[in-house]
This record gives C-alpha cells, structure tokens and sequence, in this order.
C-alpha cells in the first residue's frame, strides 16, 4: 500500500534554513510550512518552492496552533501521516523513511540518540524532563507495565491520521513546546501504539523562555493529575 506523508514545518524567521528543509523533506513527503508570522523573508522563500503547501498565520500564535493548522491540512489532504520537523535545520529531514518504515504505530518519536553542539543545562533538562513525563505517564499502573520512553519532549515526530484526527478533536490547551506533552499523553491514554526511532538532533537556536518552562510544568500537572 502507498501511504501519503505530509511534513509539516512550522517556521518563524528561518530565511536561513527554510529552503534547506523543505527540499529534502520534499524527497520524502509533501510538505507544508505554517508560517507564524514571520518578519523576515521566511514567506517569500516558500512561496518560490514549487509544491509547498503554505499557511500563514498574520499574528504569532506559537507551536500548538501551527503543528494543529498543519495537521488540519494533513486531514484535509486526506494524508495517512503527519511528520512534524524543525524549520531550523536541527532535525535532519533525511531521517524521515526511518519514521516512515514504522506504519504499523500511531505516533513515532525520534528520539535525540546523538546530541551536537547541545548545552549542558539544556542536555540536563531534557533528561528532566523525559523521566518526569515518564513518570507522569505511568504512574496510575503498575511498576511492572510501564512504558519507558527514551524521549519524551522530542518534536521530531510522526502522526498516523487516527492519531492527528484524535488530537483535533482533543481541547489542547498547551501555549508552546509543551504541546508535544499534551499529545504524548493523549496519546498514550488513548492506547495507541507508540514507537521510536534514533535521530541526530543539531542544536542550533534556543527558544527556552521561562515562559516555556512554566508552560511546560503547567501541562506536567495536568497530565500527573488527569483523570
């Protein structure tokens, strides 16, 4: 069977990078880049790539609502998957057919097996925060059935279109990167099956706001605490 794969990119001043990334994710999967309102030259270079689907958004709205337009449009493309990568080069969208040779799950993460040019404290938080989530994941079952995630934060991920429908039909309430949370957990309550596959992950730009992390902890709660 032919699957149908979408890339979707959310892209926020990435004139650097954009033209980089959606070439070689277009070797593998159609694309789609949800502009958030870029200021620079990030819309002008999309639109000179022919194939792109191109969402703009006039405001900033964060990752959420541009990892969900661009679901959206996977539905509406009538796709089977939804990748999710970063417009900044630091996931490497040849990785892809490693995410595509697992159709068999609803949601794949690429979880960061090597790590570039990463800082200590943000290597730090990351371990944080995958055993925390981990933790929060299984902690209504017993020790004995937990599922242990190498990577819980990663955003480098594939979507099945039961998992995309599913998320959309979900009131998501994350307000930035702590959407990836959100939907890992929905997810998983859900049953769905859930694998992994190794990534390089090139750190190149850091968006960490205290913001962020309070956004983060916020959605944690939530999840340790759901019914």
């Amino acid at each position: 069977m032919a699957y149908r794969y979408l890339a979707v990119i959310p892209a926020y001043n990435e004139e650097a990078t954009i033209e980089q990334v959606v070439r070689l994710s277009q070797r593998y999967a159609d694309v789609c880049v949800v502009d958030d309102a870029s200021k620079d030259r990030t819309g002008q270079i999309v639109s000179g790539i022919p194939g792109v689907q191109y969402i703009r958004h006039e405001r900033n709205t964060h990752i959420p609502t541009t990892i969900l337009d661009g679901m959206r449009c996977a539905l509406k493309g009538g796709y089977d998957f939804c990748i999710t990568l970063d417009a900044g080069m630091s996931h490497d969208p040849c990785s892809i057919p490693k995410f595509q040779a697992h159709t068999d799950a609803a949601l794949v993460i690429g979880y960061r097996q090597k790590k570039v040019s990463v800082p200590f404290h943000r290597r730090l938080l990351s371990w944080g925060g995958n055993v925390l989530l981990n933790f929060g994941l299984n902690i209504k079952k017993n020790p004995g059935q937990w599922t242990r995630l190498k990577d819980c934060t990663s955003g480098y991920r594939m979507y099945s279109r039961e998992a995309f429908d599913f998320l959309l039909q979900r009131k998501m309430q994350s307000r930035s990167f702590d959407f990836h949370l959100e939907a890992l957990a929905y997810i998983h309550r859900a049953r769905m099956k859930i694998a992994e596959v190794p990534i390089v992950y090139v750190y190149s730009n850091s968006s960490l706001r205290w913001r962020v992390l309070a956004d983060a902890l916020t959605t944690y709660v939530r999840i340790l605490f759901a019914k």
